[in-house]
């Protein structure tokens, strides 16, 4: 299993660093938390997708790519990291947002990552929630081709067996700091969405036997479903990789308690996460992913689930730049309108 046979472009920050949270882990006063900092991958404020992208687009481009498309919500860090590889490549871009929050503020809808998807030189089409995205975009890139555009789409998170290969190297790499660095990780947490992460981080894990349980906070769909969508992914993943076999139905785990009231809108408890890590460790989380994910960690040490004394690594998907997006949760008096846990 040699992720080096695979085309690749090398543009992410990499290794991302790998820090102990000393005054989290006390204002907790359970487990000893750590965070692998994927906020740091460097290409457009950095983000998980950067990783999941090296892959996608040296595909592209061994394709003879000269345009590239995706979709996802209004606030889409992939959408943004995809419009910036897409300009260092000198590809064009064209997004297709799709509005699954109903919010109407300016901010939202063209600050944060909006604002930067079209800086990168993006072109937008946006569409109501509850569209039939994947197909929107083969509509949209079959009309690009009918133009004489050699058009690469790429599923809205990039989350594909190519895409998962990021997240395989993430695991290879985050495995070699810990022994580096003599640290026994417990247990593995980060937030599930589109599942391409949870799917490389899984079959990279089972591949090296690395004996660390994951479990995914889940941003957006049911349990059932989201673990169902990252198990599939796994297994695709793996047989691409050429060890078939190696992900188990029970090594996939998604806790959906953290999602509220859906996608990309926030509780009491992702702002209380948000704020936590932010005047704790100066660390900025975003409202959809990251967010969520850490309050489905606090939740649980605060709880005794997870035990004091282990040692935790949250994996921070990034997507601070979402934070310009959803001020009105985040300004001092205004943070009751976020939906109550």
């Amino acid at each position: 299993m040699h992720l080096a046979r695979f085309p690749r472009i090398f543009a992410a920050h990499l290794p991302t660093p790998l820090e102990r949270l000393d005054r989290l882990s006390r204002e907790l006063g359970g487990p000893e938390i750590w965070i692998k900092r994927d906020d740091c991958t460097g290409l457009s404020t950095g983000g998980n997708k950067t990783r999941k992208l090296e892959f996608l687009m040296a595909e592209a481009e061994a394709m003879g790519a000269d345009m590239v498309m995706t979709q996802g919500a209004t606030q889409s860090n992939h959408a943004r990291q995809t419009a910036a590889f897409a300009a260092k490549l000198g590809m064009g871009c064209h997004i297709l947002l799709e509005d699954r929050t109903g919010y109407a503020e300016h901010n939202y809808n063209d600050n944060g990552n909006v604002l930067l998807d079209t800086l990168h030189g993006g072109t937008l089409a946006r569409y109501p929630g509850g569209h039939d995205m994947p197909g929107e975009m083969e509509r949209a890139a079959e009309a690009e081709r009918a133009r004489g555009k050699k058009v690469y789409t790429i599923p809205g998170g990039g989350s594909n067996p190519t895409g998962a290969l990021g997240y395989v190297n993430c695991a290879f790499e985050l495995l070699a700091q810990a022994n580096n660095g003599a640290l026994r990780i417990d247990r593995i947490v980060h937030a599930t969405g589109s599942s391409g992460t949870q799917a490389g981080l899984v079959v990279g894990l089972k591949a090296l036997n690395a004996n660390i349980p994951l479990l995914g906070f889940g941003t957006r769909a049911p349990q059932p479903k989201q673990e169902q969508m990252v198990y599939d992914l796994a297994v695709r993943t793996a047989e691409k990789l050429g060890c078939p076999g190696v992900v188990s139905r029970e090594d996939v785990v998604a806790d959906t308690s953290y999602v509220g009231e859906g996608y990309g809108l926030p509780r009491e408890d992702t702002i209380e996460a948000i704020r936590m890590f932010a005047e704790l460790e100066g660390l900025l989380l975003d409202p959809v992913y990251s967010g969520k994910g850490a309050a489905g960690l606090i939740d649980y040490c605060r709880k005794g689930r997870f035990r004091k004394g282990e040692r935790i690594v949250f994996l921070h998907t990034g997507g601070a730049v979402g934070l310009f997006g959803y001020d009105r949760f985040l300004t001092a008096g205004d943070a009751a309108t976020a939906v109550a846990a």
